[in-house]
């Protein structure tokens, strides 16, 4: 599969170069996606612009992908998603689960406060003197 890979300081957005997300072509962009946890930088932005139909597996996978990467403490945003493929995911009550916003601006900003959120957090743990 091809996909364009863009890296930031704090996060990575891939960019799938397709218009069509079948459940193999998934299976494969999970695949490269997961490599992502073991980098420094292990928050992912999912660019789908280029995707205009997506399989029922397909996007249940990718929903399960994010669940796996928010349990890992990381962040995946999913943006620039088109009708048809939200409406995939509506169908099957996916959407609510996901973290999908409409600009790859906005999902930076997503990923950049959750980032600041975790450390935070992180902080709260730490003993106190």
């Amino acid at each position: 599969m091809e996909v364009k890979i863009d890296t930031r300081e704090k996060f990575t957005v891939i960019t799938p170069d397709t218009d069509c997300l079948s459940d193999n072509l998934t299976a494969e962009l999970c695949s490269e996606i997961g490599k992502y946890q073991q980098n420094d930088i292990k928050n992912v932005v999912l660019n789908l612009k280029n995707v205009t139909t997506v399989d029922d597996m397909a996007a249940e996978r990718l929903a399960k992908l994010q669940q796996q990467w928010y349990e890992s403490n990381a962040s995946f945003v999913i943006c620039e998603m088109q009708n048809t493929v939200e409406e995939k995911f509506e169908e099957l009550e996916l959407l609510d689960l996901m973290n999908i916003t409409p600009t790859e601006s906005e999902a930076w900003d997503i990923v950049q406060m959750e980032e600041i959120e975790r450390e935070l957090l992180d902080g709260m743990d730490a003993p106190i003197p």
